[in-house]
């Protein structure tokens, strides 16, 4: 059993309805997290979720209670600017670069694609300018890294035998999107979508990370994938274990 911390995977929602010369505001809060969260607790991990509203006061400072961290639509903004670094100029922990250097002493990082993930919509995730990018298994892109697939497509397994995998086997349900991402030369890519990396892992320092370049919940992942599909806990479960060691 491993302890993984997801962070991200919720956002809230604001509306404007316009009637005539009135008008009104509804607001909604979606958690995308089950599916994975789900997954994973199959398998026998201790799940904690960090949602993104509570990530900027909550993300620790220090992760080493957690065996394996997941990033999921979340920026880096949110990790880095705590309450009382933006709100109030004090100094406090610089937190991705703790995580960094939790990973090279033996941690396991997952990051996961989405609007607010690697590069991101217009570029806000922003990981690129980050010392964290230095432990992830890939290069990320100056400009906005997101490849909608409206009509769906295809992963092409590559190293099929590979433990991160967790021994799924057959073809993946088709996903809707991903964002673009440049394997760095020590890394083993598991699994491409448009030839593109989707599942990529390597070591860094004594620990190891890992990325998905999709989404483990909608949008981009349609219930066909991860709902449907038994070999969804097994890709996430395999990721997960094999970073935890």
């Amino acid at each position: 059993m491993s302890r993984v911390l997801i962070a991200g995977e919720s956002w809230v929602t604001q509306s404007t309805h316009i009637k005539g010369v009135d008008h009104f505001t509804t607001s909604s809060y979606v958690v995308g997290v089950e599916p994975l969260r789900k997954a994973l607790r199959s398998r026998g991990h201790e799940v904690t979720h960090l949602p993104a509203h509570l990530v900027p006061a909550e993300f620790p400072a220090d992760p080493s209670e957690y065996d394996v961290v997941v990033l999921s639509d979340i920026g880096a903004n949110s990790i880095q600017l705590a309450p009382e670094v933006f709100e109030q100029a004090r100094p406090g922990a610089d937190r991705l670069a703790n995580l960094r250097d939790w990973v090279s002493n033996g941690g396991g990082l997952l990051m996961v694609g989405g609007y607010l993930s690697f590069t991101g919509f217009e570029g806000k995730a922003a990981f690129r300018n980050t010392v964290l990018h230095e432990a992830l298994p890939v290069e990320l892109l100056p400009e906005d890294d997101r490849v909608e697939l409206p009509a769906g497509a295809n992963a092409t397994v590559t190293e099929a035998s590979h433990p991160a995998l967790g021994g799924v086997s057959g073809e993946w349900p088709p996903l809707l999107g991903y964002n673009r991402v440049r394997p760095r030369p020590e890394t083993t890519v598991l699994a491409t979508l448009n030839d593109d990396p989707l599942v990529a892992v390597a070591g860094y320092g004594q620990g190891r990370s890992a990325v998905f370049t999709s989404d483990c919940s909608p949008h981009w992942a349609p219930a066909s994938f991860c709902e449907d599909w038994d070999g969804y806990a097994r890709v996430f479960g395999g990721l997960v274990e094999w970073l935890a060691g």
